[in-house]
């Protein structure tokens, strides 16, 4: 099933529907050639009508059998075959919930009848006492006649479910719209002057969209709406739209179908609001845009159109600037609130993606090793831009190890442990120290989670770093940085009660230095340039090793200037104690290229992996 998963697929809906796994979908949607002549580049939609129905049994027949038991199934359809395809969904096995009208607002005028201005959607379920409708979640309930009408504090706090008569326009109406006659003008459709304003809660709102001529009657005097029905062709629903539909009627992680991709609205739409997706569609062309548009939006981005009705009240006369003023200070009080509920909505998730991301590729490591690790990281940060999370590998990074400090991934067990002992990275780990200090000295990164959260600068550090260690991985080198990093305050506390030599032998220059001449015991040096300037005190388990590291890399050193000198004091450090001289020795010398976490001066770098 993974395989159908989140793409288009190029094909005939009703193959390509046999082919998945009977009860795989949660909910689908689909808004069918219409059978009123419709120029398709691929699809003859002027066929028999009894042809037309046999073929319209066969996909929602496909639909019945992919949806799972607790499945759903919403059908957009015109008027001249609105009750036949309702009979047919029923005699499938569909029951009807409710029969939404959808009323655009405008439409190509009719030389004949009343001009066409509304579509139906049918709500169907496969289990009349088992499906999902999520009625109390608050982004699906909209505010009542007492909140918006008359400011009545006894309003509901939640709202109220919006009625069966959707009023919004539809997006990028051009060419979607047929005429009686069967022909139609680009310049019959004039473009909305306020096309951000798509959804309209209130029909008092819209007495400039309603006409006299359109098969839609509003009367200002009676409560609701009334509906003549009339032909109309969407190839692209409103996002807004879609939004309701998929948001009441599946949960994030739900699987959406659309048999008639089209322009991949249903789609996009579906991985905007989280959830997983497949469509089918004829056109080759279709294929190939709908792919780009999926390709182009993120987790979480805001649909298109105002998000849910917007909240308006009883239009006031231009005389009461008071009432005036308070209104539009509401206005604005909602549309910051507006803002930080998509703000925050995107993030929860991105969050979940990123939570997502880390099971699918983890095989078994810490948090710390996919970050660490350049493959293992490669392979994370991929698999997020596959799920289309919004951001880039710094910011998904930087929430995953955000997520794993709030213990989000507790429950999963680590059986790949990654396990380095400071004796297999003592050769070198003066390499990592000093790559990242340069790397937060240069100001490319504020701290140690920042160079290795973002990709770039923990490439920069592995440059830098390989320049002292040349024979060693960017990931043992990184992994130095992050026992480094999380040793550090311990050293610290412990080089704290350490007492630094006055005098710690007799200075060695940097060309003279002979790694045979050094037993394989622990001590600390002091790398600095003539007597007063201490540069970096570094300290190891095997001296032997570590200037055999420096030796082979003394190039690396060449930035530093001449007259480059080694001082060493041994001692009896064992690898439990590690770095806690050396942080001793930084306090007292006050070296500049050590990390300045291991120094005794309190540090504003403290944040960890």
């Amino acid at each position: 099933m993974d395989d159908f998963l989140n793409t288009i697929h190029q094909g005939d809906c009703i193959a390509g529907m046999a082919k998945l796994p009977a009860g795989s979908i949660d909910l689908a949607f689909a808004d069918p050639p219409f059978n009123i002549g419709y120029e398709y580049d691929v699809y003859n939609d002027k066929l028999g009508r009894e042809k037309y129905l046999e073929w319209s049994r066969e996909w929602i027949a496909g639909v019945y059998q992919a949806l799972k038991p607790d499945g759903t199934f919403w059908l957009a359809i015109g008027d001249e075959y609105a009750a036949e395809l309702k009979i047919l969904s029923q005699e499938v096995g569909f029951h009807t919930r409710s029969w939404v009208v959808w009323y655009y607002t405008f439409g190509v005028n009719c030389k004949y009848k009343f001009t066409r201005s509304h579509a139906h959607i049918f709500y169907f379920v496969k289990d009349a006492d088992n499906f999902t409708f999520r009625s109390e979640d608050l982004e699906n309930r909209i505010p009542s006649a007492r909140e918006l009408v008359y400011n009545d504090k006894r309003a509901n706090p939640k709202g109220r479910l919006p009625d069966d008569t959707w009023m919004i326009r539809p997006a990028d109406v051009v060419g979607e719209i047929i005429a009686d006659d069967g022909t139609w003008s680009p310049e019959e459709i004039k473009p909305v002057p306020d096309d951000k304003r798509t959804w309209t809660l209130r029909p008092q709102d819209l007495e400039t969209c309603f006409q006299a001529d359109e098969n839609t009657w509003y009367f200002p005097r009676v409560a609701g709406t009334f509906k003549e029905r009339q032909g109309f062709h969407g190839c692209q629903m409103p996002e807004q739209l879609l939004g309701r539909i998929i948001r009441s009627c599946s949960s994030e992680g739900d699987t959406v179908l659309d048999p008639f991709s089209g322009s991949a609205t249903t789609l996009a739409v579906a991985k905007k609001l989280n959830r997983k997706f497949l469509g089918f569609e004829l056109s080759e062309d279709y294929v190939d845009y709908g792919r780009q548009r999926l390709e182009e939006i993120r987790i979480g981005d805001r649909l298109n159109g105002s998000a849910e009705p917007t909240k308006s009240a009883p239009k006031t006369d231009s005389s009461k600037q008071k009432s005036s003023r308070k209104k539009v200070s509401n206005k604005q009080r909602n549309l910051f609130a507006l803002e930080e509920r998509l703000a925050e909505t995107q993030l929860q998730m991105t969050l979940t993606g990123i939570c997502e991301a880390y099971k699918l590729c983890h095989d078994g490591f810490s948090v710390d090793r996919i970050v660490m690790d350049p493959a293992a990281n490669e392979m994370f940060t991929d698999v997020c831009q596959r799920l289309g999370l919004a951001g880039e590998p710094r910011t998904w990074n930087t929430l995953l190890i955000q997520l794993r400090r709030s213990g989000k991934f507790s429950h999963i067990e680590v059986t790949n442990k990654t396990e380095f002992s400071w004796d297999e990275i003592d050769p070198f780990f003066h390499a990592s120290e000093l790559a990242m200090q340069s790397v937060l000295d240069d100001d490319l990164a504020e701290d140690f989670n920042e160079i290795f959260s973002d990709p770039l600068i923990a490439k920069e550090f592995d440059q830098r770093a390989l320049q002292h260690a040349p024979t060693r991985t960017p990931f043992e080198l990184r992994w130095a940085a992050l026992m480094l990093n999380q040793q550090s305050e311990t050293a610290r506390t412990r080089g704290a009660i350490l007492k630094a030599p006055a005098k710690i032998g007799k200075a060695i220059s940097i060309d003279d230095l002979n790694p045979e001449q050094f037993l394989t015991t622990p001590g600390v040096y002091l790398l600095e340039q003539g007597p007063k300037k201490k540069l970096y005190a570094g300290e190891t388990l095997n001296l032997q090793h570590r200037f055999t590291t420096i030796c082979e890399s003394k190039e690396a050193l060449t930035p530093l200037g001449n007259n480059l000198q080694i001082r060493i004091f041994p001692t009896q450090t064992s690898s439990a104690d590690i770095l806690a001289w050396q942080s001793c020795f930084i306090s007292k010398h006050n070296t500049k290229l050590n990390y300045q976490k291991l120094s005794g001066v309190p540090q504003t770098q403290t944040s960890t992996i």
